[in-house]
């Protein structure tokens, strides 16, 4: 990128630095996702179906591509200086407008605002703001200044405009055509804006601070773990009875939480974290950011909203009193919900791993091998014990991961450690020099 034009820019913008980290306006902006995360679950909870299932994912890829957008606005430049936190906070307003839209994203509803257009409309404000603020970067180079903004507006005006034409009027709301129609304009949207940002703006791809890279893809995994821990504490609704099968249902769902994020942070974060700052080749470190963070960490986010989304089910089973004590048959519905967020969790872990580190991690290989075996099987069982099921094959397979790594845990961690020692260390040194 270019290199903002010299000082005389500083007032306006600042770039970021190669030890930035994330700045507080970039955690008030994340704070946004968790009322946009409750609205995508909440979305499919209304009308369980693939198809609303499917627009579930939709919705989440459209506003995960717009937060990682906001990533490379904030690893180009500091977000808390300057004119930034100014943008930050259009941009905050107008991501909350696109998350209170959610709900009527595809089909209009009547008494308010056109929901299609405010999401569409609220959607193309963010992005061409995000490409203004790394334009304004690239104005050192009149030709980048020129053509790049153009190319990458194009994709991003077609997507809102498609997104718009996949509207479904009520009167055809159950016309047969309807559905198909609509979900494949907003699958092409997606599809063109995806590849408009990674095939023609890999100018911008560029990580100049590894470590907020990392860290603000971690964050937003916690981010996605918070609305598994609110769909356990609430469940469909406020004030969610505690019965047995309600507290056994809570119990099973935050273990299994707690093992997936186990099986995350415990070193895999801090090991993707080291492989990006290793990568000194810029097209090396570009390729780890797109591929590992951008396109595996939806993945990965996606499986977390799944298994949040099958636990308020499930929870409003356990606290019905007409229910069977262990819950009715899990069904194969909610296997692929339940079963298969997990495998999808943990199957991204597994390339995450593969892509940056080069490892094949067999524990959770062969784990996932054994839920896509399991799965089926569980379809006729209780609910409560189809939990149990997932919950003690998840846990036995990290537990393994854990213990089989062969000092290369050890390594990460105590680099990860050392890393954070030096870092207080040094701002102990300057605060004794100038505070």
């Amino acid at each position: 990128m270019g290199n903002g034009g010299g000082g005389r820019w500083s007032r306006v913008v600042r770039l970021a630095g190669p030890g930035a980290r994330t700045s507080r306006v970039e955690l008030f902006y994340d704070l946004v996702f968790v009322f946009a995360f409750l609205n995508v679950t909440s979305l499919t909870a209304t009308l369980l179906s693939p198809a609303n299932l499917y627009r579930c994912l939709l919705v989440l890829a459209l506003l995960w591509w717009t937060w990682s957008s906001s990533v490379r606005v904030g690893n180009a430049i500091r977000a808390d200086e300057g004119v930034l936190p100014v943008a930050g906070f259009l941009t905050i307003g107008a991501t909350f407008l696109l998350a209170l839209s959610v709900p009527s994203a595809f089909v209009d509803r009547p008494g308010g605002l056109h929901g299609p257009l405010v999401f569409a409309s609220c959607y193309l404000l963010i992005r061409l703001t995000q490409i203004a603020i790394l334009s304004w970067v690239e104005r050192a180079d009149p030709v980048q200044l020129r053509r790049l903004p153009l190319r990458i507006m194009v994709p991003t005006t077609a997507s809102a405009l498609l997104v718009v034409a996949g509207t479904v009027p009520p009167r055809l709301a159950d016309q047969r055509f309807a559905v198909p129609l609509q979900l494949s304009l907003w699958t092409v949207a997606l599809a063109v804006e995806y590849t408009g940002g990674l095939v023609l703006a890999r100018r911008w791809w560029v990580v100049t601070s590894a470590g907020h890279w990392a860290e603000r893809h971690a964050l937003m995994v916690l981010v996605a773990f918070g609305e598994s821990i609110i769909a356990l504490g609430l469940g469909p609704k406020t004030g969610l009875p505690l019965t047995g099968p309600v507290a056994i249902a809570a119990l099973l769902g935050i273990t299994i939480v707690v093992v997936l994020w186990w099986a995350y942070f415990d070193s895999l974060a801090d090991a993707l974290e080291q492989a990006l700052h290793r990568a000194r080749d810029p097209a090396v470190r570009r390729r780890l950011a797109r591929d590992v963070y951008t396109l595996l960490h939806l993945l990965l986010i996606s499986g977390e909203i799944l298994f949040a989304l099958g636990l308020k089910d499930l929870l409003a089973d356990a606290a019905d009193p007409a229910t069977p004590t262990w819950g009715p048959p899990l069904g194969g519905f909610w296997v692929a919900i339940f079963f298969g967020g997990v495998i999808l969790y943990l199957l991204s872990l597994v390339l995450c791993a593969l892509v940056a580190l080069r490892e094949v991690r067999w524990p959770l290989v062969i784990t996932v091998a054994v839920l896509v075996v399991t799965a089926p099987i569980v379809a006729p069982i209780p609910e409560l014990i189809a939990l149990a099921l997932l919950a003690l094959i998840t846990t036995a397979g990290v537990i393994v991961e854990t213990f089989r790594e062969d000092g290369w845990r050890r390594q990460v961690r105590h680099l990860a450690l050392e890393e954070r020692l030096a870092v207080e260390a040094e701002e102990s040194r300057w605060r004794r020099r100038n505070l």
